[in-house]
């Protein structure tokens, strides 16, 4: 390797470090955040209160990561609070065995991933053949509803639906400032409406379940019903489904193709 961090091969030929497998130039080695990267977004969600939407845009990383920086940097934080010590010479080794991406102060950030991808949902892994008019549209709305007519569309489906709609007022004409102002208040809009949405569901669930707390655990009981289990006991609602009964596809004779036309 030489002083730049590349691999010398023969000749004058060299090879991205972060490809371990000469003879698979289609696989890189992910890149990972560093310390000083994580610690930005956790004191931009955490203690500026920018939405996660905001600062998952804007420096390009999923929603998902950019939550689980947030939840592992306070407990963290907590941690140092409460004295507790931390692995922090195993991190260290760890961090530099690994490709960090770093955001340096005055450079535009580059993205880490793909922050606004769809990911595949279980009812588009089948195949359809939907007869339609020449004469019509067929729309994305009409695609979902053709899979599934509880299933959202791709631009309701996508995570940061407000920074399209930044981008579009950006191209009708309207000033970044004042988009990316309407982009903040959605945005902040949309996470408080999830928060509530989540409280909610929360709440719901605690009202059927019974607590009993003991010295070393607490048992929670939710009351049943015994039609829950379905006709043949198998029903995912009832309890124990997952443990003591195999699927029915690991037998002999089943069949396994599709019967019918959902």
């Amino acid at each position: 390797m030489d002083e730049k961090g590349w691999l010398q091969l023969v000749g004058d030929q060299k090879a991205d470090p972060r490809q371990p497998f000469p003879n698979n130039p289609f696989f890189k080695a992910p890149l990972v955040l560093d310390e000083a990267a994580r610690e930005m977004i956790w004191k931009r969600v955490f203690m500026d209160e920018e939405p996660i939407k905001v600062v998952s845009a804007e420096l390009g990383i999923d929603i998902r990561r950019v939550a689980a920086v947030v939840r592992m940097k306070t407990v963290e934080k907590e941690w140092v609070n409460e004295g507790k010590k931390l692995a922090t010479p195993y991190r260290k080794a760890i961090m530099s065995m690994l490709f960090l991406h770093k955001y340096r102060k005055g450079q535009p950030p580059q993205p880490l991933e793909p922050h606004n991808e769809i990911h595949v949902h279980s009812y588009t892994m089948q195949q359809l053949f939907v007869p339609t008019s020449e004469s019509r549209q067929f729309t994305r709305e009409d695609a979902a509803e053709a899979f599934h007519h509880t299933m959202l569309s791709a631009d309701e489906r996508i995570p940061h639906k407000e920074y399209v709609e930044y981008i579009k007022r950006i191209d009708k004409g309207m000033s970044g400032e004042k988009s990316k102002k309407l982009f903040v208040e959605e945005s902040k809009a949309s996470q408080a409406a999830d928060e509530a949405r989540d409280r909610q569901v929360g709440e719901n669930a605690n009202k059927l379940t019974t607590a009993v707390p003991t010295p070393r655990f607490e048992f929670r009981f939710k009351k049943m019903r015994a039609d829950d289990v379905g006709k043949d006991g198998r029903s995912r609602k009832g309890v124990g489904w997952r443990y003591g009964a195999p699927y029915e596809d690991r037998k002999k004779d089943q069949i396994k193709i599709p019967t019918q036309i959902v």
